[in-house]
């Protein structure tokens, strides 16, 4: 056994047995016995098939054994094509059988709830030693070597001595819709592989499988629950250096936040942002639609290995162009401008009422010199900052068909650069010989300029993914800086206390101190200068706005001493158990701040993926806009400042009707230490500083919120 209990895999037993039982044989062929011993006859499988029936003495001029005690021993891999009541008992005996493992069909385990969950339990207890492919999974099959192993009724699809794609599904129906979606574009495959409930085979043990695998290219995945967090981490890792792309459709955006009314970065830094913040530092390119898995699989699979650049985007329409600048700037797509040298060939080339520029909409010139539209790709290509190209242009009759098949796909087809075509016109019809061309050439062809945009989104930021990674890499590690001593029993550390660590850490604060009475109050107040404001300090008071906890502009001591009454008096009427208990900590008296733009930063430990960081629009907008990024906490500060850069308030952060643009790389260098100290100090659960506010010349920390581990 593993070390995490989980059973010892060895995929290519799965994947490539020398010997097949299938348990619940039957000549029935649409039953799902009948399903795999047919998908075996006609695939070819060279192995041993042994059938177990009890109903039948032989299937199709093969014997079957009464029950599966009679199985010779060391089977690589059992189909149990029978219902659930039957599944335990013959889990067992395939287990005294020493069996390899065992591929469940059957439903009714974890994904019906606890009941459900004791049953799997009971079937990994039984199974021992034994490898466990399912529960409710629809099975596998590998294209390399004609072995489907699934209750489907599939056709034989030859793939041997390709490299192409892999599939790895949790759910069986997205498992199939993938590979359906690959063989219609005539892309070839190496594995699909449905892992359900995962009682033993997880999604890690599939893509640890293809990664070493020379035939696999790119990696499609669909998993609802990433089971095992940092060993998937570790092999997008692997994944990266060896230039196979990983795509990754993982739904689940809503899912609950833990400790969400903590802070607001416990609410925004979910258990799924998190983990999409880390896969993107890995370079999983983690897409948002089924459509984007669909169109980003299948170029990387012809462009594992991307260059960095922006988007050409040519097309004979002057709409077309239109269209794609505002879809560009609606995904955040770079559609850079063209070098001198390539905008001069373009004047030469076009007609003078033709705008060289990218998107480049060259006009009707391409109907009298097909032949031109292939050059313009070519040209535009080998320019220095473009990394991708997409062609756009309509279906049109034979005539204009036979004439793009014969320029326009060898040109497309001949670019080192992702490059895709769309013919525009929807289900418009297309010359077989088009589509042939096309498919000859290994062109990938999409009907929508839309779907071809947003691929290329995703294609463009996984090129960007290794420096970026590499950058990470070289992010240097920080000393901890020593916590607060005394933690209330929520964990959560009074403002104060937060404060004195924040500016320990290096992170401006407000000039300030704690007071215990009035007269302590008007002292700090005087040494630090009018007018100030006033925060009761308490661990189990995050929230003090909310009960009248913060009087503000007390610009002399008449002023302090009414705001100082009122405070106390609030939280009397709000918070008594403050005062009854003693454990109010004291009055915090601070300098009152300069008006700035306020921000929030955070950062957040996901006990499963590890830290993250938060930056965005703070204040009331915080939750209005939630215009924030969640990054990994090993970002680079450049990187940081890239990031704030696709905030939607953006535009606000440089400046807006005469305002000065705040200090981007003062916030990267707050948003680093946080990341830092995150990753240096394991005790910390959560940090919130909202409001950061941020000024032309530096940054200032107003509030601070720090949560502990339980432990800590």
């Amino acid at each position: 056994m593993a070390e995490s209990g989980r059973p010892v895999v060895q995929m290519d037993r799965l994947l490539r047995p020398a010997a097949v039982a299938i348990v619940g044989a039957s000549a029935d062929p649409r039953a799902f016995g009948g399903f795999v011993l047919g998908n075996l006859e006609r695939w070819g499988y060279a192995g041993r098939v042994h059938l177990v029936s009890r109903s039948s003495d032989a299937i199709l001029g093969r014997p079957c054994y009464r029950s599966v005690s009679d199985l010779p021993p060391g089977i690589d891999v059992a189909v149990l094509a029978i219902p659930e009541a039957g599944v335990l008992d013959a889990v067992a005996a395939l287990a005294a059988r020493d069996c390899h493992a065992a591929v469940l069909f059957a439903s009714g385990y974890a994904e019906t709830g606890p009941a459900g969950r004791a049953r799997q339990r009971a079937l990994c207890d039984a199974a021992g030693r034994m490898a466990i492919v399912g529960p409710n999974c629809m099975g596998y099959s590998n294209f390399e070597t004609g072995l489907a192993l699934t209750f489907e009724s599939i056709a034989p699809y030859p793939c041997a001595g390709r490299t192409g794609i892999a599939v790895v599904a949790q759910s069986g129906f997205m498992a199939a819709t993938l590979r359906d979606a690959f063989i219609g574009r005539g892309l070839p495959l190496t594995t699909v592989f449905s892992t359900g409930n995962e009682a033993s085979v997880g999604v890690e043990d599939v893509l640890a499988h293809c990664l070493a695998d020379p035939q696999t290219r790119v990696v499609a995945v669909y998993a609802e629950q990433i089971r095992q967090p940092q060993r998937f981490l570790a092999l997008a890792r692997e994944a990266l250096q060896a230039a196979k792309p990983i795509v990754l459709l993982m739904p689940g955006r809503s899912a609950r936040a833990r400790d969400a009314a903590a802070s607001h970065t416990g609410a925004l830094a979910g258990d799924h942002a998190s983990a999409t913040a880390l896969l993107w530092r890995e370079a999983v390119v983690v897409v948002q639609t089924l459509d984007e898995l669909f169109d980003t699989t299948a170029v990387l699979l012809r462009h594992p290995q991307p260059p960095g650049g922006g988007t050409a985007f040519v097309t004979g329409s002057g709409a077309m162009k239109n269209i794609a600048l505002d879809l560009a700037e609606a995904i955040q797509l770079d559609l850079p401008a063209l070098t001198p040298a390539t905008t001069a060939w373009l004047r030469d080339k076009l007609p003078s009422y033709a705008v060289a520029e990218n998107p480049l909409d060259y006009t009707t010139i391409g109907v009298r010199q097909p032949g031109l539209i292939g050059e313009i790709v070519q040209t535009i290509a080998a320019d220095p900052q473009i990394g991708s190209l997409v062609l756009s242009i309509p279906v049109g009759p034979e005539m204009a068909q036979r004439d793009k098949a014969q320029h326009v796909v060898p040109a497309l087809a001949g670019l080192s650069k992702p490059a895709v075509l769309v013919l525009t016109g929807d289900d418009g019809p297309v010359e077989p010989f088009f589509t042939d061309a096309i498919r000859r050439h290994g062109l990938s062809l999409f009907r929508s300029a839309d779907r071809a945009l947003r691929a290329l989104r995703q294609v463009a930021a996984y090129a960007q993914a290794g420096q970026r990674a590499a950058r990470c890499a070289g992010v240097a590690a920080a000393a901890a800086v020593a916590l607060p001593g005394v933690v209330p029993p929520n964990r959560i550390c009074a403002e104060w206390q937060g404060k004195q660590w924040l500016a320990a850490v290096g992170i401006p604060i407000p000039r300030g101190g704690l007071a215990q009475d009035i007269d302590e109050a008007l002292k700090i107040a005087e040494g630090i200068g009018w007018p100030v404001v006033l925060k009761a300090q308490a661990g189990a008071l995050p929230h003090k706005s909310d009960v009248g906890g913060v009087v503000v502009g007390l610009t002399d001591p008449l002023r302090l001493r009414q705001g100082w009454d009122r405070l106390h008096a609030n939280l009397a009427k709000h918070r008594p158990d403050l005062l009854a208990a003693g454990a109010l900590d004291g009055v915090l008296v601070e300098s009152m701040a300069a008006k700035g733009l306020e921000l929030v930063v955070g950062a957040r430990r996901d006990p499963d993926w590890g830290p993250v960081v938060l930056v965005g629009l703070g204040g009331i907008w915080i939750e209005a806009l939630a215009d924030v990024r969640l990054l990994p906490a090993d970002l680079a500060e450049g990187d940081i400042v890239a990031e704030l850069q696709r905030l939607k308030a953006a535009a606000v952060l440089r400046g807006l009707r005469g305002q000065a643009g705040v200090d981007l790389a003062a916030i990267a260098r707050v948003v680093a230490q946080l990341g830092a100290q995150m990753r240096a100090n394991p005790q910390i659960a959560e940090i919130d500083i909202n409001p950061l506010l941020a000024y032309p010349d530096g940054v200032l920390a107003l509030d601070a919120l720090l949560l502990l581990r339980d432990g800590a």
